[in-house]
């Protein structure tokens, strides 16, 4: 089949040459007996002429054509008459005059429009289900075609710095400390199971004991989490470790690789060094640990002028440990009844008994609270959240971490609700990355009744900081750094513990993680560290968050050719699906179905 062209490259320069090109028809016009017909590759279009008054026959034969039918047309290049020009297509000077059809393939219509326009109101599960005519329009295949060259990009750049891509198994034991893993039964050792590697985390830091200094992989992940928009079962991580590494090295480096990546994709020159936010105060100012910068709206914190307040609510969190903070969202005084209860729900859903708020309209303040607030209180709150007209105040009362978090997510959908009415601007390309840093190195887990690591069981405490392990674990700081990217976490990674001694007392001393089972799950990794572990670090990026971030879409289903639906199914391949007995028994495996 000789392809002479493809679909956006002919121009006048081509004018009187024959040619062959082979694609999809995208659509078919008759003018009066002349057929002309939108010819369609993964490049783009080229306009084909059919006349029968030329060739009856080969008229004929096109009468026929149907949209996303496969054909290849041989002919001349003509240019279009005045007129005619479609300056909004490369190809748009010029047309093809046939003399030659061959059709592969009749297409039977398409159950939706194939274009961007069409497709994007589709229901997402039938576009899931017939993947094949979705991967067809031109945003999936400028999606795809972004993700290739990003991780073309990627490659490169880890290359150019001498790192060598190292393949690790996608078969692994069973770690159970972190989330929650897919079991793979071996028919060879009955009753004994593999786990999907949730990332190469054990394998990764093994290749620096083992000398190999500069590693990078383009990983498969798997986790078997509930998902959502920017997360699937399966997905896919740049994954990076190196020996004798900083902080303020692994900082440059992957900066330097985001502007590579950025500046070969989108042709976008991104500034260096990135900001540097503490957790402690991106959870102060913004109430999370991946803060979307592109706007203000920041939390103030209020606990000391509430301390002996009249307002029982938020003199009783005080006295009781809690804070009590607060955010303006500017010229959202408009809010509906409706929304107002909404954004309740909300906060309700992370743990708040209601959500405190006051509306600034005509000059008053309307609250079933302001009548407890002394004139310092309303004079404080004015100065330091510059309320004025039209302004709504929202307030949370609780222990530190809870109104952090209450109020974060306050802010994000009031920011929704802004943009929705035109009054705040947040562009998906206003480019705002920021590193997270010194998280703390445990958190404590009130359930299990004990510490649990922050990050991961192998990041270094903070040198400074790990004196503090025996006595005050939580008030340790660990060499964690996150990068964020609007309000995204795009990946995360640490300086890892490198001493065996320091590794077993974390395991032991510190996460109660019992000898015997340290050795099991762990046990080989401690005695590699014993022949000689350089120190190291490294971090993991989430490709699919970052190309979704390139490409301006919120779901990370848009970036991946088959993704899984938010159910964790694959809609065209119509998995998973039930197994054979004969099966089950080769494996030495029942099932039993949940009553």
């Amino acid at each position: 089949m000789n392809r002479t062209h493809h679909c956006a490259q002919l121009t006048p320069a081509e004018l009187g040459a024959t040619v062959s090109l082979l694609g999809w028809v995208d659509s078919v016009r008759d003018h009066g007996g002349i057929l002309f017909v939108d010819l369609r590759d993964r490049q783009g279009i080229t306009q084909v002429k059919f006349d029968p008054q030329v060739n009856a026959g080969l008229g004929q034969q096109a009468a026929h054509l149907k949209p996303e039918s496969v054909i290849g047309v041989t002919g001349k290049v003509a240019a279009r008459p005045a007129g005619t020009v479609n300056p909004s297509l490369p190809t748009g000077g010029i047309e093809i005059e046939a003399t030659e059809l061959t059709i592969h393939n009749v297409s039977e219509t398409p159950p939706f429009p194939l274009d961007d326009a069409g497709g994007d109101k589709v229901n997402e599960d039938l576009r899931l289900t017939y993947r094949y005519l979705d991967l067809r329009r031109p945003k999936m295949r400028r999606n795809l075609q972004v993700r290739h060259r990003a991780t073309k990009a990627i490659r490169d750049y880890f290359d150019s710095r001498e790192f060598i891509e190292v393949e690790t198994p996608a078969l692994f034991k069973s770690t159970p400390e972190g989330a929650r893993e897919y079991l793979v039964p071996s028919r060879i050792h009955p009753g004994q199971f593999y786990a999907l590697s949730q990332s190469p985390q054990q394998f990764k830091q093994i290749l620096m004991v083992a000398g190999v200094e500069r590693y990078f992989q383009i990983a498969r992940c798997f986790r078997d989490e509930d998902l959502r928009a920017d997360r699937q079962m399966e997905f896919t991580q740049v994954d990076v470790e190196a020996s004798f590494i900083t902080r303020e090295d692994v900082y440059s480096l992957f900066e330097g690789m985001l502007q590579r990546v950025w500046k070969e994709v989108l042709g976008v020159d991104l500034p260096a060094p990135f900001p540097r936010m503490a957790f402690v105060d991106a959870m102060n100012r913004y109430g999370v640990d991946k803060p979307d910068v592109r706007f203000a709206m920041e939390l103030v914190d209020f606990t000391d002028l509430f301390r002996n307040s009249a307002f029982k609510v938020f003199q009783a969190t005080a006295a009781g440990g809690g804070v009590i903070k607060a955010l303006n969202a500017k010229g959202l005084s408009d809010l509906t009844q409706g929304e107002l209860k909404s954004l309740e729900e909300v906060a309700k859903s992370l743990g708040a008994k209601g959500l405190a708020f006051i509306k600034v309209e005509q000059g008053e303040w309307k609250s079933p609270i302001v009548k407890f607030f002394s004139d310092a209180e309303k004079q404080a709150l004015t100065e330091q959240l510059g309320v004025a007209e039209g302004d709504m105040i929202f307030f949370a009362a609780a222990p530190w971490e809870k109104a952090c978090a209450i109020l974060g997510r306050i802010r994000l959908e009031a920011a929704a609700l802004l943009q929705k009415r035109g009054k705040l601007t947040i562009r998906h390309d206003d480019w705002k990355f920021l590193w997270v840093v010194d998280f703390p190195l445990m958190s404590y887990d009130e359930a299990e009744n004990r510490y649990a690591a922050t990050h991961h069981p192998f990041t270094a405490p903070v040198p400074e900081d790990a004196s503090l392990l025996d006595s005050d674990p939580k008030a340790v700081r660990g060499q964690h750094y996150d990068v964020v990217l609007n309000g995204m976490e795009l990946g995360g990674g640490s300086i890892r513990i490198h001493q065996p001694a320091l590794q077993k007392k974390v395991f032991e001393d510190v996460l109660k993680i019992p000898a015997d089972v340290v050795e099991s799950r762990f046990g080989y990794m401690l005695k590699a560290f014993t022949y000689g572990a350089p120190p190291h670090g490294g971090i993991a990026f989430g490709l699919d968050r970052m190309v979704a971030l390139l490409c301006g879409t919120t779901s990370i289903r848009d970036v991946i050719a088959f993704p899984k639906t938010q159910k964790g199914q694959d809609l065209m391949a119509q998995s998973p699906t039930p197994v054979t007995p004969k099966q089950l028994k080769e494996l030495h495996i029942q099932t039993v179905m949940p009553e």
